[in-house]
């Protein structure tokens, strides 16, 4: 490793913008993308802004970690599938649920009444086709002015990297269930 001297002028000149609501994408095969998104919805929370999560591959009866910890927070999260497709007993179900949840979290976006809307695992039900990718663009272009979308999941379509404001890649480096090690509660659930 190589030391060096910390900065110390400031490395950027501050925007001169105007704040709005931004379109985040994290993306990628590495691990953290909800993590990541998980994370505004806490810093958001923690200043006093409304925020919901909705996850598109988890069932409305999850209890993962994350699901405890916002429950007691008071962070509405919603799962509005029925877990990963390949445990899927139907997979035309499991694309209806996906559009039905789909309406929901559209009608909570274009409401105006959350800061932040979080679309964990959006771009499985894109990219298996279960939602019309021209729908969820033109939602998040026709989005009130402040409210900010988090999307998630791997594979994230272009269209989409496009019309965001920001976009993170997360890239596995190196992954402990490669090496034979299996998931672990508080880790990955």
């Amino acid at each position: 490793m190589q030391v060096e001297n910390p900065p110390t002028a400031k490395p950027y000149d501050k925007p001169e913008g105007e704040r709005r609501g931004l379109v985040i994408v994290n993306t990628g095969d590495g691990k953290g993308k909800s993590t990541a998104a998980f994370g505004l919805a806490l810093r958001a929370h923690g200043r006093g802004k409304a925020v919901k999560i909705y996850q598109f591959m988890k069932v409305p009866t999850a209890r993962f970690g994350e699901h405890r910890m916002f429950e007691q927070i008071g962070i509405p999260i919603e799962g509005l599938g029925d877990g990963f497709s390949w445990k899927s007993q139907d997979l035309e179900r499991s694309a209806g649920l996906a559009r039905e949840g789909w309406q929901r979290a559209r009608a909570a976006i274009l409401s105006g009444e959350l800061f932040l809307v979080v679309l964990d695992e959006i771009t499985y039900p894109l990219i298996y086709g279960w939602l019309p990718l021209d729908d969820v663009l033109q939602t998040l272009r026709e989005r009130p002015r402040d409210v900010h979308v988090a999307l998630t999941g791997r594979r994230a379509p272009a269209e989409l990297i496009d019309l965001a404001d920001t976009v993170t890649e997360m890239q596995m480096v190196k992954h402990a269930f490669k090496a034979g090690v299996p998931a672990q509660r508080g880790i990955e659930d």
